[in-house]
């Protein structure tokens, strides 16, 4: 899943993956073999794919046996549909967006697993297929295995009105606040509450920057990724202060009405302001948070993060230290919510065999595979009910919780603005702030503002 750097998404994997480890599992034990024939349905559907692995691998910390999509789908799919073949195009992140839109450009592709912000762009340009009458037309596909707040409310999958059904949720961006108990105690601050709120962490991030009391070591408050793409943290911190940006619809550009120089935004950059100083001075390259979730950790709160180091640390020690450590509450708007990445397999227009492109589509976004690449390569599931996490993985069951909340506001990165625009600036804003000379929040909102209009006026 693309990361801004879990995810998500951009997205958004590779930011928002996270390096697998799986027990010392065999090939053999890798999938069931008493999977029986479900169709003779023949045909061949051409798949392109960001970022999975498809072949069998060891994974570099544990040392364990990684099984890839090739063996895992002869040993499953293969085997359901005999008579589908599967062409396999890998992609890596990196190029993802220019190759797979290349594809669909030149009708060389039938399905594809990409940025959810990539599928909004492309749906919006008219190269994918909605699949309400697929959906409608098949009794054997429930929908309500997912999650409602992926399925329903990701302009990842659904279209800009709502709508229409274009995508399925395959894998989520991992968003969460995750705090250092240890460090808490140190401190001697009180811990956070498990709904905590900008002003909460604030005032503990304040706290706890400087000089360990009983270590000595510098400590420094809190982390966030000071030039994410997709300025996630941004979003939570608008949905927290009630900042709504604009209104209107992202059907219809021209006539939004851009409201980024409210009170309430300019309550967002105070927030960003104070906080800057208090992070490491690496946070704004997204840097400076390697140990973070770790023995070694120094910072006490990370918002917009994942909890990948620390399952990947119980998974190679087989130890609960840290676990017992680092406390995941949820994110920061007014009911835990925040916009979280959602990656998803969605339909080119031109495809060439629907109906085997549809069985295709659902089987990879489906709850067997979603366990496989949560076995293997920690893909976090968009599903309801993923009964195969593990018990210790309390970062996905707060993800879960966090994603079931989600929805798409007009501070999106499916708005061409905001990414283009709004993002960036808000990441200067922050930079600036690290080195306390940020310009005045309600100048430099009041800039935007002019910007966002303009930008809208000049449309066609």
């Amino acid at each position: 899943m693309k990361k801004t750097t879990f995810l998500t998404s951009l997205s958004i994997l590779t930011a928002l993956s996270i390096t697998a480890c799986s027990s010392s599992t065999s090939s053999d034990e890798a999938v069931s073999t008493k999977v029986a024939q479900k169709s003779d349905l023949k045909g061949t559907v051409r798949v392109a794919l960001a970022g999975w692995q498809l072949d069998n691998g060891i994974d570099a910390q544990t040392g364990s046996e990684s099984i890839g999509l090739k063996q895992f789908l002869k040993e499953t799919f293969e085997k359901q549909y005999p008579n589908i073949k599967l062409e396999l195009y890998q992609i890596p992140w990196e190029n993802a967006k220019a190759k797979q839109y290349a594809m669909l450009l030149s009708k060389d592709v039938d399905i594809l697993y990409t940025g959810g912000a990539y599928a909004a762009q492309w749906y919006q340009e008219g190269l994918l297929r909605d699949i309400d009458d697929l959906i409608k037309a098949d009794p054997s596909f429930d929908s309500s295995i997912y999650l409602d707040g992926v399925l329903n409310n990701s302009y990842s999958t659904k279209s800009l009105d709502k709508s229409h059904q274009y995508g399925l949720p395959a894998v989520l961006g991992r968003r969460m606040t995750i705090y250092d108990k240890k460090l808490f105690d140190d401190w001697g601050v009180p811990p956070l509450s498990s709904k905590a709120t900008p002003d909460e962490i604030l005032n503990a991030a304040t706290k706890m920057t400087g000089k360990n009391p009983k270590t000595g070591e510098q400590n420094y408050g809190i982390y966030w990724s000071g030039n994410s793409i997709n300025g996630s943290t941004f979003v939570g911190l608008t949905l927290a202060f009630g900042a709504k940006g604009a209104e209107g619809s992202l059907k219809d550009m021209k006539n939004i009405k851009w409201q980024l120089n409210t009170p309430e935004m300019v309550k967002v950059m105070e927030w960003l302001r104070k906080a800057a100083p208090l992070a490491p001075p690496g946070f704004v390259n997204a840097q400076g948070s390697e140990n973070f979730g770790l023995a070694k950790n120094n910072i006490g709160i990370g918002i917009d993060v994942n909890g990948g180091s620390t399952m990947s640390d119980f998974r190679v020690n087989k130890t609960t230290e840290n676990l017992n450590r680092f406390i995941p509450a949820m994110n920061v708007g007014p009911k835990g919510e925040s916009w979280v990445a959602v990656d998803p397999f969605i339909m080119s227009k031109n495809v060439k065999d629907e109906k085997a492109a549809w069985e295709a589509m659902k089987f990879l976004a489906g709850y067997e595979t979603q366990k496989h690449n949560y076995k293997y390569f920690s893909y976090t599931p968009t599903l309801k009910k993923p009964d195969f996490i593990t018990k210790e993985d309390k970062y996905v069951q707060e993800a879960l919780k966090i994603a079931d909340l989600a929805h798409s506001e007009l501070m999106d990165e499916a708005n061409p603005f905001f990414l283009s625009d709004i993002v960036p600036a808000v990441n200067g804003f922050i930079s600036q702030a690290a080195k306390g000379n940020a310009p005045d929040s309600k100048q430099f909102l009041d800039d935007l503002q002019k910007r966002a209009e303009a930008w809208s006026k000049n449309l066609k």
